[in-house]
């Protein structure tokens, strides 16, 4: 079936077939826009280089003829009260995309419109665009839990229930950063050296910091406690995906994870990409749920749906980027850590992970903040994490081989992380027929431990 010719927009740097943000996209985001001596923080679109004010257009009158509740929503500085309506969104990206294309009507007033409402994307301090009072982390991605599970169990990686119950742990939603931020590495205890067990714990800066390469999704309208979420209706709870670092101190995680899994060693930072690409604008590119093995389990009925198996993955190709201090005082550009879309096959899918979430009569929220896990494929080249990427099996004697230290172009090694690395994260989709979908960077620096 031929697709219709995309529509051209007047902001031409929605038009270049390279960006992340054409007019087919037009993410949500939030940032702080300055006037009249004050900084309030206004709503916005991301559109090819620049943004689009919706806050402005919301004061202009754009959308008082389409529902009475939005002008009083958009007034917030978050998109949670427009997000908690269904449809509500969408019909604001409607409009938001016919004021931006090429051949909408260009009158004085249109054309003054235009200059107050769009500002570059360079230089704009961005903010939280939900307020995540919660947020939950899984563990949904099989082939990071089976290369980890070999590290600790290599007979058996994978424990009783992963392919029974999608696994995940609340947290901490208080530190949740956005993208360009610092990452402070974190101090904490680390357990005793294996050499000398007996000497007790240690407590100091972690040394063994890493990323986690995830996909993150927002709840959009909520249910109320004591009411679940039916698998058929999940993905009307669900706003849009962004890009998640969950930052994690494997040394420290190592020591307390048993037998109540993480906490210090995972709440002291996770960055996310400012902009939430809805599922509206992701649509051409959802694809078929993981197909499990032979001889797998098939999910329990309230995790299971016909429709959600035939299109409840998304094919997003991610990648990590990597560059240290002494990269950057070279002029080195930052080097590709890892390629690959392996997020296509998570073994639970985001509505999998919803409804269970719920399954209990647990109340989401809107803003809520899930994320997906380290995502992972099968290839050396596409794991989401240094633990993962330096690690080399065991030996024949049944005990780690030592890690593989990363080559960087400024002659540097890592296995883990160094003070004055910065971490990017990128997210796109790509389809014959279809404009180029992106999520922008998520990035983050790390800075020294607090002495």
């Amino acid at each position: 079936m031929p697709t219709s010719p995309s529509p051209k927009s007047w902001v031409e740097s929605a038009n270049d077939p390279t960006t992340d943000f054409p007019i087919e996209n037009l993410p949500l985001c939030a940032f702080e826009a300055s006037h009249d001596g004050h900084t309030h923080r206004h709503l916005g679109l991301a559109i090819g280089d620049q943004i689009l004010d919706v806050s402005a257009l919301n004061e202009a009158g754009m959308f008082e003829k389409d529902d009475d509740r939005i002008g009083h929503m958009l007034g917030f500085p978050f998109w949670d009260g427009v997000a908690q309506v269904p449809g509500l969104v969408n019909l604001i990206r409607g409009k938001a995309r016919e004021f931006l294309t090429a051949d909408a009507p260009g009158g004085q007033q249109a054309r003054r419109l235009r200059a107050k409402a769009i500002r570059p994307m360079t230089g704009t301090d961005f903010a939280p665009p939900m307020r995540m009072m919660d947020y939950t982390d899984f563990y949904a991605s099989i082939h990071h839990a089976t290369t980890v599970g070999a590290m600790f169990r290599p007979d058996n990686p994978l424990l009783p229930n992963y392919k029974h119950i999608p696994i995940g742990y609340h947290g901490r939603a208080s530190s949740i950063v956005l993208s360009g931020s610092e990452v402070r590495r974190p101090r904490g205890q680390q357990s005793p050296p294996d050499s000398d067990p007996k000497a007790g714990p240690s407590f100091g800066p972690c040394k063994m910091l890493d990323y986690e390469l995830e996909v993150g999704f927002f709840v959009g309208p909520s249910n109320k406690q004591g009411e679940p979420i039916d698998i058929k209706d999940a993905g009307n709870h669900i706003l849009g995906l962004c890009l998640v670092n969950d930052w994690s101190a494997r040394d420290m995680q190592k020591w307390e994870y048993q037998p109540l899994g993480p906490f210090l060693a995972k709440n002291f930072a996770t960055t996310i990409s400012p902009f939430v690409v809805t599922l509206d604008a992701l649509e051409p590119f959802r694809c078929p749920a993981y197909k499990r093995p032979d001889g797998d389990p098939k999910p329990l009925p309230y995790l299971f749906d016909e429709s959600d198996q035939s299109r409840g993955g998304f094919d997003i190709t991610l990648e990590v980027h990597l560059q240290s201090a002494e990269m950057q005082k070279r002029g080195q550009s930052p080097i590709l850590l890892s390629k690959s879309n392996a997020f296509r096959d998570m073994y639970w899918t985001p509505a999998q992970m919803l409804t269970h979430h719920a399954s209990n009569g647990c109340n989401m929220q809107t803003g809520d903040l899930f994320a997906s896990g380290t995502v992972s494929g099968t290839g050396a080249t596409e794991r989401g994490c240094l633990l993962e990427l330096t690690w080399q099996g065991n030996g024949t004697d049944g005990k780690p081989l030592p890690r593989k230290p990363l080559q960087l172009p400024s002659g540097e090694t890592r296995t883990f992380l160094a003070d004055g690395d910065e971490v990017i994260f990128k997210g796109y989709c790509e389809k014959q027929g279809a404009r180029r979908i992106g999520f922008g960077e998520c990035s983050g620096r790390i800075s020294s431990a607090p002495s």
